[in-house]
């Protein structure tokens, strides 16, 4: 059974608190979760509608991915 990719990802956030959509990408490559940019977002895109993170602009092409403080226990 494989660990939903979903909940990889919000674990890996959840360990720094707030981290780039860049270097989560890399973290993930270094675990060797290899995935492509849409399902990256689509990922992202369903955590931020749950609540459990908050995606925003830095500069043009970087996010800023954090926990929502409430979540975070």
């Amino acid at each position: 059974m494989r660990y939903p990719l979903r909940n990889l990802i919000y674990e890996k956030i959840k360990q720094v608190g707030n981290i780039t959509d860049s270097d989560l990408m890399n973290a993930l490559g270094k675990d060797g979760v290899s995935l492509t940019d849409a399902d990256f977002n689509k990922v992202l895109l369903d955590l931020e509608i749950y609540g459990l993170i908050r995606v925003s602009w830095v500069t043009k092409d970087k996010r800023r991915v954090e926990v929502v403080a409430g979540s975070a226990s």
